[in-house]
């Protein structure tokens, strides 16, 4: 068997549907897409699934972890894998879907393969230091899908499957949302970016990120950081974070300004085709994975990068 009977594709992000269709395809014989409301259904038809299924939704304002019985009823008597992202949301949803299906789960895969019928996944460990690969041997598997390990499948428009309606079945104790506010949204996605600057600590305070934006201008590339400036400072978007448990690189360009390199930071960058750092320490682990490396201060180098690339 060169490919699992059905694979079940869902997201609680829609814009992550293209990339997980690219695995379903790979690794599925029938791939059907579960989606909440018939909008999301009219907006992934042309990514060429067999079927499409909508969730039927209960009054009020609705959490994917309720949907864990209809989940249930949905799959209950059938082998093969739920593909979801490794997000927050659908790892909760996976984790209670496991126990209630007897399914093996995995979270965060950045591998996936099968061998001689079996299905093998390769997920990240102590921190990014390692990788594990697990066999799972449940009839049913569930795998969340870390960010950016798959290219986006191309749309056809001109696709046509069967659409049918999964009447919503009540949990025994439902999580009532009594309000929503939006989140500010982020415009960026560096793991489809060409060309990333990132950088670390060794930028000294938050006004300093003009340079480097104007550094990130010259070159045509998108601005990342290591996690401290995200989640410590919290000087940029928690989506510019590079790293173990934030974006991976896929990028022909990442060039680093002040940052360590640490194993949790360049689990994330390591992706990138050429990795160009800068860093006053000539002992940064950074120079260990760099292609190329200019030991020098960034307050003096990428003046002189912005006006040497200016001309």
């Amino acid at each position: 068997m060169s490919k699992l009977a059905n694979v079940w594709v869902f997201s609680d992000n829609a814009e992550r549907y293209a990339e997980l269709m690219t695995g379903a395809r790979q690794w599925g014989e029938q791939v059907h897409i579960i989606v909440q409301g018939s909008e999301q259904a009219n907006q992934v038809l042309p990514l060429g699934a067999d079927s499409i299924i909508v969730l039927e939704q209960s009054s009020g304002l609705q959490r994917i972890e309720n949907y864990a019985e209809t989940f249930t009823s949905l799959l209950q008597d059938h082998n093969g894998l739920l593909l979801m992202p490794a997000t927050k949301r659908a790892k909760s949803l996976g984790a209670r879907l496991s126990i209630q299906l007897n399914a093996a789960m995995v979270n965060d895969a950045t591998s996936v393969s099968l061998d001689a019928g079996a299905l093998f996944v390769e997920h990240r460990m102590y921190g990014g230091l390692a990788f594990g690969k697990e066999k799972l041997n449940s009839a049913l598997a569930i795998i969340t899908l870390a960010s950016g390990v798959l290219e986006s499948s191309e749309a056809n428009p001109a696709h046509t499957c069967p659409v049918t309606a999964a009447p919503y079945i009540p949990p025994r104790h439902e999580i009532m949302c009594q309000e929503r506010r939006a989140k500010p949204l982020s415009s960026v996605d560096l793991s489809k970016a060409k060309r990333v600057v990132g950088v670390g600590r060794g930028l000294v305070a938050q006004a300093d990120l003009e340079m480097v934006h104007k550094l990130a201008a010259v070159l045509g590339a998108e601005v990342g950081c290591s996690r401290p400036i995200a989640e410590g400072e919290n000087w940029m978007e928690r989506e510019r974070y590079i790293g173990v448990s934030g974006v991976l690189l896929k990028s022909d360009l990442y060039l680093t300004l002040g940052i360590s390199g640490q194993i949790q930071h360049m689990v994330g960058g390591n992706g990138a085709k050429v990795i160009v750092a800068i860093n006053k320490d000539k002992k940064a682990p950074i120079f260990n994975y760099a292609d190329y490396g200019l030991v020098g201060d960034i307050y003096k180098v990428v003046p002189a990068l912005i006006e040497q690339l200016s001309r």
